[in-house]
């Protein structure tokens, strides 16, 4: 039996784990429809709800010292966080920042639990600065440390307080780490590199003399690396020849380390200590549930750690590992009722495209397929564009898979996930290759003996949205219809339009406003809108600060003089839809757009 969308919506996710000095969790989790704090004294105990706030909770990290612990919450979806600090005894809420029109990245307490750092972009909307903060101060009290020209953020204390570990990020694939003395504010840049070399995850080990980090510097997919702090020599602490080693966590008293393979999508984990500064003793890899796994925090001793762990078939949820590797759920997000051995997992699978490559994709038939040419598809392409669908849970795909709809999910090529030469495949004048991976897809659906090739149904966000349209308008007899979910329909009027603090960033993967602008119209969709064949739903956030709101409204104008369009604006929003009355509106009249133009 289909239950309705606000059902499935009201399945429950808990995530982004930290552990404080007695040993309780805290973690967010979206019970009242949106993330907020709530704490947890042991496994699937009754956990308390910390905050009430009807906006969205970002983060929670506890004091390393104190019973008190630091959050992130910003406004209507705007992404301008700001940082505030909860005292469990009183339930008393300090706000840190008192600067709601910047952005603020949270960048870890101090072991000592006096002060705080973050990075924020109050001097200029278009750079981060390094700012430090003590615990009781608010406001204009926290010390501008050292002045940036980019995207910046922290990787946290070093060991003995005095220096904090600072990456600033060029695009996607090329970053650069450095240290930064928080006395002086003078920084010393670890890794010095020409072209585009990816350092992410940056960490410090114990000794303060280390830091662990993984990078392509050497290869095409990310490795374990070590970097004297002081020399800058590096060394090799592990590899995979065929995936990304993606994140790395180090607890900085024990040396306990643990590290993420992301294989075609799921994530292997590897435990171990440091036996030497460059050296991993390794000692098993947890027995966690097959899947996506990620935010690993250590509890005080450093013996547990904390992770996330989400599957197709099941909500995230928070696992404690021991010392053994054994793991133990200490969350018990709800399914809302609905039984979890109604959810499906994925096929994961391969398709050729034009040049011969194969593009993998996650492909779920719901329960009612009849394997004769019956089933509807819908293609749902991820935003990014150097993003990675992985096979985590959805409810909106079991959603649609419940009401009689297959879901075919591509990592077309510019994934992340799959090393550095597939990642820059679809650079500038390279965009249009990506949409042709999608054609592939679609052609490969035809083969298959499940799919109605009459009834396939391209959908995405951000700038999967991009990917709907310009699917639509380059091949538009393929597709029943299209939806389009914050997505960008022109290049140009979304680079001038952007957060400042992105443009640049942007700028590296599509092309720059200055020297591509041309070529950034020629593959706007909006351009070539004529050519659309299928009714379009296009859905937006007002306060979306990344794509803006105008370009659903001129895209809406210019396709409604082709096809049926439907528009649907969120005026409490920004990048995507979070609270949980919109989603349910949202995904309410996907379902009867498709009812309408699709069944």
């Amino acid at each position: 039996m289909a239950h309705d969308i606000e059902r499935y919506l009201n399945v429950r996710s808990a995530y982004g784990a930290s552990f404080g000095v007695n040993d309780e969790l805290a973690f967010l989790m979206d019970t009242t429809g949106v993330p907020q704090v709530w704490t947890l004294a042991e496994p699937g105990g009754w956990p308390e709800q910390r905050t009430f706030s009807e906006e969205r909770v970002t983060f929670v990290s506890w004091s390393p010292e104190r019973e008190e612990f630091a959050f992130g919450m910003d406004r209507g979806g705007n992404e301008r966080q700001q940082l505030f600090r909860y005292d469990p005894p009183t339930g008393e809420i300090t706000d840190w920042t008192e600067a709601p029109d910047a952005k603020h990245r949270w960048g870890g307490w101090s072991h000592d639990g006096e002060r705080i750092g973050f990075t924020a972009n109050r001097r200029d909307e278009s750079v981060f600065d390094v700012y430090v903060q003590r615990r009781e101060a608010t406001g204009t009290d926290a010390e501008l440390v050292a002045e940036g020209d980019g995207w910046l953020t922290l990787g946290g204390w070093s060991p003995d307080d005095s220096r904090l570990l600072l990456t600033e990020a060029y695009s996607n694939f090329d970053q650069d780490v450095s240290v930064l003395d928080v006395e002086t504010g003078e920084t010393t840049e670890l890794t010095p590199h020409e072209g585009t070399t990816r350092f992410q995850s940056a960490t410090w080990g114990p000794d303060g003399e280390h830091v662990y980090l993984v990078s392509d510097r050497e290869s095409d997919t990310l490795d374990l690396w070590s970097v004297d702090a002081d020399s800058g020599a590096f060394s090799l602490v592990a590899e995979d020849p065929d995936w990304e080693i993606d994140g790395v966590a180090v607890d900085d008293e024990t040396g306990r380390i643990v590290y993420s393979t992301n294989v075609d999508g799921y994530t292997e984990l590897t435990v171990g200590e440091l036996a030497e500064p460059t050296a991993v003793e390794e000692t098993g890899a947890p027995k966690i549930p097959r899947g996506v796994a990620g935010g690993v925090a250590f509890d005080d001793a450093g013996e547990r750690f904390a992770v996330t762990v989400t599957r197709r078939s099941d909500p995230a949820n928070v696992y404690v590992i021991d010392d053994t590797g054994e793991p133990t759920r200490w969350t018990r997000a709800a399914t809302a009722g609905i039984p979890r051995d109604s959810f499906v997992d994925p096929e994961l699978v391969h398709y050729p495209t034009f040049d011969g490559r194969e593009i993998p994709a996650f492909f779920s038939l719901p329960e009612t397929d009849t394997g004769h040419g019956e089933t509807p598809v819908i293609v749902d392409i991820h935003g990014g564009p150097e993003s990675q669908r992985r096979p985590s849970f959805s409810a909106v795909t079991q959603y649609f898979l419940a009401n009689g709809y297959a879901v075919f999910e591509p990592n077309v090529r510019g994934s992340a996930g799959y090393g550095k030469a597939y990642g820059h495949l679809d650079d500038v004048e390279k965009r249009m290759d990506s949409v042709a991976d999608v054609e592939a897809a679609v052609e490969w659906l035809h083969d298959h003996p499940a799919v109605d090739p009459d009834r396939i149904v391209a959908m995405g966000g951000s700038y999967g949205g991009f990917m709907v349209l310009a699917a639509m308008t380059e091949y538009p007899d393929l597709w029943a219809a299209g939806i389009d979910i914050v997505g960008i329909a022109n290049f140009v009027t979304f680079l001038e339009n952007t957060g400042e603090w992105r443009r640049s960033l942007r700028e590296a993967e599509y092309g720059s406003l200055e020297d591509d602008r041309e070529f950034l119209e020629s593959i706007s969709p909006l351009n070539t809108i004529e050519a659309i064949r299928a009714p379009l739903f296009v859905l937006h956030g007002e306060n979306d600060p990344r794509v803006p709101v105008s370009e659903a409204h001129q895209l809406v104008e210019a396709a409604k003089q082709h096809v049926p369009v439907r528009e649907r604006i969120f005026d409490d929003e920004g990048h995507g839809f979070t609270k949980l009355e919109n989603r349910i509106h949202a995904y309410e009249e996907i379902v009867e757009f498709l009812s309408e133009h699709v069944e």
